[in-house]
């Protein structure tokens, strides 16, 4: 009897308290959680107004923002203006991940790759990225192509650094194992190299994917027609501050979720590390 009563705790818990411990245990959290913060700057922010202690010229209460930001939706302006700074974003990512990835593997895995390609980065680096600005005006013009391919530099850089640190800092001890189990260089980085390569990657790849929005806020503001960037550039002409913080406002939501999606994407492929940040 003693023996059978000691089973659960010996063997493991019930299935319900694994649930429940994994809901409590901090790199289990739930996504809405991160939304305390915002949620209580916006209280704050919406005090504030109330008691008068801001300048409505300069900083609006929430509600004349919402109510600016229906009028911009209702008119079609706003809609307009998020499809193209979706669309330039997801354009400067996709080009900015591929070429991270690709470049990071390249050096990462082969010596010529890294004498090659890892100095060429890290002088690229070492140039602000809006330094460029100029000098891609000039080889690619003002239109879409030159947003896209600086938005593509933010992204890259960050993905390539992370992934090719975490590339080269895999434990030489696998190194050694996979010799001794004689796998293929093919099934070496498959079962080894990309694994362990995952959670540098996905560290660069939110850092990517803010630096996308970083970049956009910049680029809509110079010779642009559209865009939230163009829209809150406009709005500054004009003294608009409402019209500027609802802009801000659209930059942040987009930026919190894109962020939230990779760490719930980081979450579920990485569901074999514990880990207290996720």
């Amino acid at each position: 009897m003693t023996t059978t009563a000691a089973l659960p705790v010996a063997v493991g818990e019930e299935p319900a308290q694994v649930r429940r411990r994994r809901r409590l245990s901090p790199g289990k959290r739930l996504p809405a959680s991160r939304l305390v913060g915002p949620v209580l700057f916006l209280a704050l922010w919406a005090a504030a107004s109330a008691a008068g202690q801001l300048d409505p010229a300069a900083i609006p209460a929430p509600w004349t923002v919402l109510k600016t930001g229906v009028h911009l939706w209702t008119e079609g302006t706003l809609p307009d203006d998020i499809l193209t700074s979706l669309q330039r974003a997801a354009s400067g990512f996709a080009i900015g991940l591929a070429a991270g990835i690709v470049l990071a593997l390249a050096s990462g895995l082969t010596r010529v790759g890294e004498a090659l390609i890892d100095g060429t980065v890290n002088l690229n680096r070492a140039i602000p990225t809006l330094g460029l600005i100029p000098l891609f005006i000039l080889w690619l013009g003002i239109g879409e192509t030159f947003k896209i391919a600086i938005i593509a530099i933010v992204v890259y850089i960050p993905i390539y650094l992370n992934t090719h640190a975490a590339l080269s800092g895999i434990d030489s001890r696998f190194v050694e194992l996979a010799e001794v189990q004689g796998l293929s260089r093919f099934a070496f980085v498959r079962q080894i190299v990309i694994p362990g390569a995952l959670p540098g990657f996905f560290v660069g790849l939110r850092l990517g994917v803010t630096g996308s929005w970083l970049g956009l806020v910049v680029l809509e503001q110079i010779n642009a027609t559209n865009g939230l960037g163009y829209m809150m550039f406009q709005a500054q002409n004009y003294g608009q501050s409402d019209v500027i913080l609802v802009g801000l406002v659209v930059y942040g939501i987009f930026g919190l979720a894109s962020d939230s999606a990779v760490r719930l994407i980081e979450r579920r492929v990485l569901s074999w590390r514990r880990t207290l940040s996720s």
